[in-house]
């Protein structure tokens, strides 16, 4: 079964892969500097601070914002036309889709809970787009 990129819970993840990794919990109290109950509480929280989820990528060796930013292509609406006014930050297009969304969006055709007009319209996926990953990776 896929990612439900829709709903992230990223302290159930964190422990999710603490336990897959076997990861001690001293050693990660002595990372975060933070005592057992602390991070227990972490793992019950639906978000974390961006510090935090730094040290949690970085102790765990698995990048948490990865997930955030794939929520963002499947969820985010489509930026209007660019305006004249710049952001001195760094800019980022939509158009970048990893293995992972394509397999869920595959996924979801293959299990029949999403037609390919109604991914189109809730996800701002090019049509030619969407038919060319159909054609791809048909079982």
């Amino acid at each position: 079964m896929k990612f439900n990129y829709k709903e992230i819970h990223i302290g159930t993840m964190i422990k999710q892969l603490v336990l897959e990794k076997e990861i001690d919990e001293d050693r990660i109290a002595n990372f975060l500097k933070a005592d057992t109950v602390v991070i227990d509480r972490m793992y019950e929280k639906k978000s974390l601070d961006t510090d935090l989820l730094l040290r949690w990528s970085k102790l765990l060796e698995y990048d948490f914002f990865r997930i955030y930013s794939q929520h963002l292509l499947l969820y985010a609406p489509i930026p209007k036309k660019e305006t004249k006014h710049r952001s001195g930050l760094p800019s980022f297009t939509k158009s970048l889709y990893t293995p992972e969304i394509i397999g869920f969006i595959i996924e979801l055709i293959e299990l029949k809970k999403k037609t390919p007009t109604e991914i189109i319209k809730e996800y701002n996926i090019p049509k030619t787009t969407l038919y060319k990953w159909i054609k791809k990776h048909k079982k």
